[in-house]
C-alpha cells in the first residue's frame, strides 16, 4: 500500500508505505521535506509583501528529486532495520 500526497498541485504517487515509516524524531523523513519546502505566508503584511519571494513552483523539480532520494534512503534504511534482530546485545 502506498500513500499519495498532494503538494501544491503536484501529486506524488508510488511512494512505498515503508518509506513513511522511517522517522526523524516524530515525523517521517518525507514529511519533514514536505513541511520544509511548502509555501508559508508570513502573518505580517509588510513582510509578506516585501520578503515573501519563495514559490514552490520555482524549486519543484529540485524538491521532487530530493524526495526521490530521501524515499530511496528511507526504504533502504527500513529494510536494514527490519533485518536486524529484535534485541541487540551491547558490549560494555
Amino acid at each position: 500500500m502506498s500513500k499519495a500526497k498532494i503538494f501544491y498541485f503536484t501529486l506524488l504517487t508510488g511512494v512505498p508505505a515503508i518509506a513513511w515509516e522511517y522517522k526523524l524524531g516524530n515525523r517521517s523523513a518525507l514529511e519533514w521535506i514536505l513541511d520544509q519546502y511548502k509555501e508559508k505566508k508570513p502573518r505580517h503584511p509588510t513582510i509578506r509583501e516585501k520578503f515573501n519571494t519563495y514559490k514552490f513552483a520555482d524549486y519543484k523539480e529540485q524538491v521532487i528529486d530530493l524526495l526521490q532520494r530521501v524515499c530511496t534512503v528511507s526504504v533502504k534504511t527500513m529494510e536494514i532495520i527490519q533485518q536486524m534482530p529484535d534485541t541487540v546485545e551491547h558490549q560494555g
